[in-house]
């Protein structure tokens, strides 16, 4: 029998953006307070502002469990002690977003002991530039309380911001990490290349803080695997087939591996190569251990865990700034709007639905990189032509009779139209992914998924409006 414990841990929001989280054994759960929040110029920071009496306390207790010793790491069962299995601690940066959200659910539901960091500020991207999800999104202090009243599962939640180092050196002291998943950067390209000052946000807040968390892993726990989202945009679109992370060529009679070559497309691209070049670094002069998951496009908003509830539910962006390719195209369908395909559409990349990201990270974690090594990972299932989801989602519109037009709209992107692409992506099915594929059933929950929340689409949201050509220096608002 396993006792996974968590401790209860005090959340207390402190002027000037900082969030510490100090040990607590008997406090009750209490309803935390909303902080408000400050844009501080161009840097776009986060500032936790509230009244220093006022606290936020997420009290945990512990939790029995019996496992196979041979499904121990696949449920997030480490060590053991005394004849008893420890659970494995994940500290999930950007837990709240949309990937980290499903991925912070599925690790707790599989036994790890999970913790969230996030500074919240996705929320705030949103209230910025006028933008809403598709679904309506419970804060994540009233997520977290009803994933424990459904569940008995605690997750232990640090808010504040990665690139001041202070904040993260105690959450890291405080929660002691086995693994860090960093899901905790700006996500988007056309968010990249909105203006200068959103470049330079993306830049500094990706870079900045993937350099944190590596110093927080070296100084405070250094045997700590690093599970890194990075992109399969690092890669561009080249000519030849490419590889998982690394490439062997031989070139005036001598051969050698090298990392794979980086042809990014975006500020945001741009950030995830310098985090790479970082993490490499790091791993050879630190013994660094990291896992770098180069993930494709994303679909789709349910997972087993975001599906039990509705203040469990994930967000979903349409919009032409946060919103995926496929994602966009069915709430399009569901409200009548003509497929947006930019340019030829011959555009060409791989895709997989978010029940793969989740089951791709648990598998990184519990198949860790070895001290010293930096690992590359293309997580991805399937490769679609941006023609080709405008296609499938045509069709399965009309079974369920919908008229479903598609236009082309001018590319605001600088990017090749037609080309050719094949990424290979062995290394995740080897230890054990099973793909959930695009299927009709998917495309069909999709539609009806979109069709049950058309009442909450903005149209004004639809058409993509981000010029990679014409980005200036003057900071953009949201329309009114």
């Amino acid at each position: 029998m396993a006792h996974l414990l968590s401790v209860s841990c005090s959340l207390s929001m402190l002027s000037g953006g900082r969030s510490f989280p100090k040990t607590s054994a008997q406090h009750p759960l209490s309803s935390p307070a909303n902080p408000s929040y400050l844009v501080l110029k161009s840097e776009l920071r986060v500032v936790c502002r509230e009244n220093k009496r006022s606290m936020s306390r997420f009290h945990a207790k512990a939790v029995s469990t019996s496992q196979e010793s041979r499904l121990q790491a696949v449920l997030g069962l480490d060590d053991v002690h005394d004849g008893e299995q420890t659970s494995k601690k994940v500290m999930v940066i950007g837990g709240d977003g949309y990937c980290g959200w499903a991925t912070s659910l599925h690790l707790s539901n599989k036994n790890y002991e999970v913790a969230v960091v996030d500074n919240l500020c996705r929320r705030l991207f949103d209230h910025q530039l006028g933008l809403d999800s598709l679904t309506p999104i419970a804060s994540i202090q009233n997520r977290i309380r009803r994933w424990k009243s459904i569940t008995g599962k605690d997750i232990q939640l640090y808010v504040g911001d990665i690139c001041d180092f202070e904040f993260l050196a105690e959450a890291f002291k405080s929660f002691q990490p086995d693994a860090v998943v960093h899901f905790g950067e700006q996500r988007s390209a056309p968010y990249s290349m909105i203006d200068r000052s959103r470049a330079v946000f993306t830049q500094h807040n990706n870079v900045i803080g993937t350099l944190n968390v590596l110093f927080a892993i070296k100084e405070f726990k250094g045997d700590c695997h690093l599970v890194k989202l990075g992109t399969m945009g690092e890669y561009g679109t080249p000519n030849i087939d490419i590889e998982e992370g690394y490439i062997t060529i031989t070139h005036n009679g001598r051969t050698d591996t090298l990392p794979y070559p980086k042809q990014a497309s975006s500020f945001y691209h741009l950030s995830k190569v310098h985090d790479s070049h970082n993490i490499a670094f790091t791993c050879k002069a630190w013994g660094i251990r990291a896992t770098d998951l180069n993930q494709g496009v994303v679909y789709g908003v349910r997972t087993d865990e975001t599906a039990m509830h509705e203040e469990l539910y994930n967000r979903f962006d349409y919009d032409g700034i946060f919103g995926t390719a496929l994602n966009r195209f069915c709430v399009q369908a569901a409200v009548g709007h003509p497929l947006t395909v930019y340019g030829k559409g011959g555009q060409t990349r791989g895709y997989l639905d978010i029940r793969d990201t989740v089951q791709c990270v648990e598998l990184a974690i519990a198949n860790p990189a070895q001290r010293g090594e930096f690992r590359v990972f293309n997580q991805f299932t399937e490769q679609f032509s941006v023609n080709q989801l405008a296609n499938l989602v045509t069709n399965a519109g009309r079974k369920l009779g919908l008229e479903v037009k598609t236009m082309s709209v001018p590319n605001p992107r600088v990017e090749a139209e037609e080309h050719y692409y094949n990424a290979k992506h062995t290394k995740l099915v080897e230890l054990g992914l099973q793909p959930h594929l695009l299927s009709d059933s998917l495309l069909d929950s999709l539609l009806n998924f979109a069709i049950q929340y058309k009442d909450r689409v903005d149209f004004k949201q639809i058409m993509p409006a981000v010029s990679w050509k014409n980005i200036g220096v003057k900071p953009k608002t949201a329309a009114v």
